[in-house]
């Protein structure tokens, strides 16, 4: 008998949506940084094995949306309640328990969830079987299971669970895809990644990454790229003085680009100024955004 489904990833930002997916993956899909809201857009990983196929969405954390970009993410996070065969209900151990239940109760979900405790590390033991108590005793999801994503602990667990509640079905991909999403959009991620590590306070929620170029040449891939700022103050912040913060940007960028691309890349990195492109239909869509 062979299981496959839709898996997808729900919870408030930073409760470790994207470490999960990569960890359960075994490979770096998600980009992951310290600061919220990281993740934009519904990106997709697809583990298969031999007597099932998981394909797991890793969705914007919820928020309450301020700009049309915020209501284009949390429009990612309503159609992945719609298509889910198992929802995850992610949140951090050490999050205010009785918030984050209320938030996934106002989920409107249609599928089978399992409540999973993240972190569970950074508790102790007596406490840890506290909060897994109260939350067994919310009763609105099939199981709980404590898990941390970044130690791999109780990955196999929750794969087990996983597993059990997946219709019987074929696979819906072959067996050698691990996503629906293109190396370019990858590469822009891992660019925006870096800004996220680099640079402090608003700075990365301003940012958006577009590949301009992509191109396969006999020893190396030729890569150029946009970073889209919404003033100039913030292009002279991602510049640097004489350009050292944007080549530290491209340098780090380039490291994990080749890794992931397994051969030598040239970056060229640009600044563009888009006043308000949060707030833009245009701008959003020609960003990959909507």
């Amino acid at each position: 008998m062979h299981r496959a489904g839709f898996v997808n990833i729900f919870g408030k930002p930073n409760a470790g949506k994207s470490t999960l997916l990569n960890a359960l993956l075994g490979e770096k899909l998600a980009i992951v940084s310290p600061k919220v809201q990281t993740t934009r857009h519904r990106i997709t990983g697809i583990l298969t094995e031999k007597d099932y196929q998981i394909v797991f969405s890793d969705t914007p954390g919820i928020i309450d949306p301020k700009y049309k970009l915020h209501e284009k993410m949390m429009g990612a996070v309503r159609s992945a309640l719609e298509d889910a065969d198992v929802a995850l209900l992610l949140m951090d151990a050490r999050d205010n328990v009785e918030e984050c239940l209320e938030l996934f109760g106002s989920l409107k979900l249609k599928a089978t969830s399992l409540l999973v405790v993240n972190k569970m590390d950074t508790l102790e033991k007596a406490d840890l079987e506290k909060l897994l108590e109260r939350c067994r005793a919310w009763g609105k999801a099939s199981d709980v299971v404590a898990i941390s994503a970044l130690q791999k602990k109780g990955l196999n667990t929750l794969l087990e669970k996983i597993v059990s509640l997946l219709p019987e079905s074929e696979p819906f991909y072959p067996e050698d895809t691990l996503t629906d999403r293109s190396t370019r959009f990858f590469v822009a991620e891992i660019i925006r990644e870096k800004i996220f590590h680099l640079f402090e306070e608003e700075i990365p929620y301003h940012t958006a990454v577009v590949v301009t170029q992509f191109q396969e040449k006999h020893t190396l891939t030729k890569i150029s790229a946009d970073i889209v700022v919404t003033r100039e103050t913030q292009k002279g912040i991602i510049l640097g003085e004489k350009g050292k913060s944007i080549r530290e940007i491209g340098s780090r960028a380039r490291v994990d680009i080749e890794k992931f691309l397994d051969r030598k890349v040239f970056l060229e990195l640009h600044v563009k100024v888009r006043d308000k492109w949060r707030d833009n239909d245009l701008y959003l869509k020609e960003y990959g955004l909507i």
